[in-house]
């Protein structure tokens, strides 16, 4: 039996496989060393990464290169994240690289950013739970190392600033496998000795391994724990550790960090003497106010004595007595005009003026109704002359006048249009203008005999 054969071009054979690689493998992440590197005028990168016993061809195209933080090199170590493909036109599998970076600090690097991923999906990061810290803070705590620079800043900075605020040093190791340990208890016994009011976390510069305690789950969630705001100064200020982003407040140094927490002694003495000007001036406002006051009551004391009581009720009993007799007289007054427009309106409506005023109406319209009537008969009188002037236009007497007759049957009285409306013998009436005849049908004459 013969098998049915499947034929590819080279074309589709490349094209099917680089979609096979892709689909496959995704986004992958390579380690190697960069060899035979090519930095073509187009600004795309082309270079084989390589360990002891395999090597594969990158290639690193130029919108990712230009992002790049480094130059890379021929002998570099780095770690590459890319996309496992094939260039067709001569079938070597390749990787499409789109983001490189030095290798070393790569493993690092990754596992802080999958905690710093999984710490702000848990809301460790979020703005809404920091607190502010309290300035000043009763007592400052600092968790740092008792022999290390950052120590010696954070107490030079406080004692400049403010040298009354009480600091309890809570000692720890920065760095090492046991760091994480002794940052976790110190912050874990500061917060349940609630001596103080805010925590300093510190630790000078280093690289990215010198810093990686501050890195560590264990620490980020004794801080998230903690009740007490904390204040974070690690590093330089380009170092940034999960401890800042967990932090309350992240400043860029230790020193920056006793900063935030202590108050400037000559402002705040500045501030008190600003106080005590305004307390001051308060006070004389005061003290004036109330001598002000105590002088309007001895006033007040001397308006109440009862003879002058008594004086000012007769003044106000004689100044009521006037108004009374003022108003007494105005009332009398309103009324006596009410009264004289009342008389004058009863007079116009007594019944001989009503009568007289009728009677005069009566007149008028008496007058008004025959001039009416004869002009309505005259208008008349001129209608019916006019149509009578019509009528008789067209009446059949007008017609009679004209020396015409008008024959009617005597019987019934129908007037005779033709001749056959008359019979031989028919008695007729034969209107005239003056009077009527009366005839008998003789004989017939149609137009034709005629």
């Amino acid at each position: 039996m013969d098998i049915p054969r499947t034929i590819f071009t080279v074309t589709e054979l490349n094209g099917s496989v680089r979609l096979l690689l892709s689909s496959h493998f995704g986004i992958i992440w390579v380690e190697g060393e960069i060899s035979n590197l090519a930095q073509p005028s187009s600004g795309h990168l082309y270079f084989t990464l390589k360990d002891h016993d395999a090597q594969v061809r990158c290639a690193l195209f130029r919108g990712p290169a230009r992002g790049l933080g480094f130059k890379p090199a021929n002998g570099m170590r780095v770690l590459a994240r890319a996309q496992v493909s094939l260039y067709e036109p001569r079938g070597e599998y390749q990787l499409i690289v789109d983001y490189l970076e030095e290798a070393g600090d790569g493993a690092l690097r990754r596992a802080f950013e999958a905690l710093k991923a999984k710490l702000a999906g848990e809301g460790l990061f979020d703005s809404d739970r920091k607190r502010a810290i309290p300035v000043p803070p009763n007592c400052v705590g600092v968790i740092t190392s008792p022999t290390g620079a950052a120590v010696r800043d954070i107490l030079t900075v406080l004692k400049r600033r403010f040298p009354a605020l009480p600091v309890i040093l809570f000692p720890v190791k920065v760095q090492g496998t046991e760091a994480k340990h002794d940052i976790a208890q110190a912050i874990a016994l500061a917060d349940r000795l609630q001596c103080c009011d805010a925590l300093i976390l510190a630790r000078g510069g280093g690289s990215l391994e010198d810093l990686w305690a501050f890195n560590e789950e264990m620490v980020a969630r004794a801080m998230a724990a903690c009740s007490i705001p904390i204040v974070c100064g690690v590093g330089h200020e380009t170092d940034v550790t999960i401890a800042d982003l967990v932090a309350d407040l992240r400043t860029p140094t230790p020193s920056a960090a006793a900063e935030a927490v202590s108050p400037d002694g000559g402002e705040w003495l500045a501030h008190f003497i600003r106080l005590e000007g305004r307390l001051r001036h308060q006070i004389r406002i005061k003290l004036k106010h109330e001598a002000q006051l105590l002088a309007h009551v001895l006033k007040r004391l001397g308006l109440a004595h009862p003879e002058k009581q008594m004086q000012r009720n007769a003044q106000r009993l004689d100044e009521l007595e006037l108004r009374l007799n003022r108003a007494v007289l105005a009332n009398l007054a309103k009324r006596d005009a009410k009264l004289q427009t009342l008389t004058a309106k009863l007079d116009s409506q007594h019944p001989a003026q009503r009568i007289k005023l009728l009677e005069t109406r009566q007149g008028a319209l008496s007058r008004r109704l025959v001039a009416v009537i004869a002009s309505l008969l005259e208008r008349r009188r001129q209608t019916i002359k006019a149509c009578g002037e019509k009528l008789h236009a067209v009446s059949p007497l007008a017609t009679l006048e004209r020396g015409y007759a008008i024959a009617s049957r005597s019987r019934d009285g129908n007037i005779l249009r033709t001749i056959n409306d008359a019979p031989i013998s028919e008695l007729l009436e034969i209107r005239l203008t003056d009077g009527v005849l009366i005839g008998q049908v003789m004989d017939k004459r149609g137009k034709e005999s005629t």
